[in-house]
């Protein structure tokens, strides 16, 4: 019988140490973390953010459209304005021109994000300024649309007939004395002395003047066609001349002039049958205009318009854009 081994294992007879409780080493500090989540600031910009999430959460529309309905025009803006005025030849805006142009600025954005919005950008390559019109013809197409009766168009004209007076007209022939004579004026009054009582078309009559440019007999011309031609105050004193006889020396832009009316026509307002069809374009052109005013006005209503005050703007060191010529060289200046 095998003799039996026995073996002998020695055990660490020490007891481990004691794991100290929290008690007996102190309270500790919290953390950089838990200090945060404490902190009511926090709580307040979380609570905010919740809220303005929800809101646009749930009002998507609302928050997008008072983000694009809304106009912005830097003063930067302003001065493009100003520099495309100067670019046409003109002299510097005024206050009032500016804001003008302000207007027509506002009033074109207006009708290009109205136009957007309708989708008339649809399909369509056009600029800006194309959207715009579009919106303005809208208007027009229905105003097009309306078709006045005569009662309509009869009382329409009846408030509005001053607007289709006609005005007075005279018929006349002239004798002519250029400034280049010497003693103009004497030698005029000596010519009428001569002619006196005598018809426009005597032959010794287109003797005694000095040619003229233009024509020597005007007929049915109006007051201001007649100043176009020879100055307001030749016209006044045409319409003042008794009919049937030589009169003068009348001054004009050219010389002296001795003058014989033929006939005076007084100004007057036409009878509604005379201008039927220009007091029908009338209407339709202020039924138009009217549409356009009230659609504007509608659309503009929703837009908040910022714009800096045009005096703030300085534009005293605008200058006119130079159109930049191409160089003939083959390598860059």
């Amino acid at each position: 019988m095998a003799p039996q081994l026995h073996v002998k294992t020695e055990l660490n007879s020490e007891p481990p140490a004691p794991v100290p409780l929290a008690s007996e080493t102190g309270p500790k500090r919290p953390s950089l973390v838990r200090r945060w989540l404490r902190e009511p600031l926090l709580h307040f910009l979380l609570a905010g953010a919740l809220i303005f999430w929800t809101y646009e959460l749930l009002n998507p529309a609302a928050v997008r459209t008072a983000r694009v309905n809304q106009i912005v025009l830097t003063k930067d803006d302003l001065r493009q304005l100003a520099v495309h005025w100067l670019a046409q030849g003109r002299p510097p805006p005024t206050a009032d021109e500016m804001r003008g142009l302000v207007e027509q600025r506002v009033h074109e954005e207006i009708l290009f994000r109205e136009a957007v919005a309708l989708g008339l950008d649809k399909d369509d390559e056009i600029i800006k300024r194309r959207l715009a019109q579009k919106m303005d013809f809208l208007a027009a197409d229905i105003a097009a649309l309306q078709e006045p009766g005569d009662a309509e168009l009869r009382g329409w004209y009846a408030q509005n007939s001053s607007r289709f007076a006609l005005p007075a007209r005279a018929s006349f022939r002239h004798l002519y004395f250029s400034f280049d004579r010497p003693g103009a004026h004497d030698a005029a009054a000596a010519a009428l002395d001569k002619i006196a009582g005598k018809p426009a078309d005597a032959p010794e009559v287109a003797t005694i003047a000095d040619p003229f440019m233009f024509r020597d007999y005007y007929a049915e011309r109006a007051p201001d066609q007649i100043a176009k031609e020879f100055g307001p105050d030749f016209a006044k004193a045409v319409f003042q001349v008794e009919p049937g006889a030589w009169r003068g020396p009348i001054r004009s832009g050219y010389g002296w002039h001795l003058v014989f009316v033929d006939t005076l026509e007084p100004g007057r307002v036409p009878a509604f049958e005379e201008v039927a069809p220009d007091v029908k374009s009338a209407w339709l052109d202020e039924k138009q205009l009217e549409i356009k005013r009230t659609a504007l006005a509608a659309m503009q209503a929703r837009y908040t318009v910022v714009v800096p005050p045009v005096e703030t703007v300085d534009l005293g060191d605008l200058r006119i854009p130079q159109a930049s010529i191409a160089s003939t060289s083959m390598f860059p200046q």
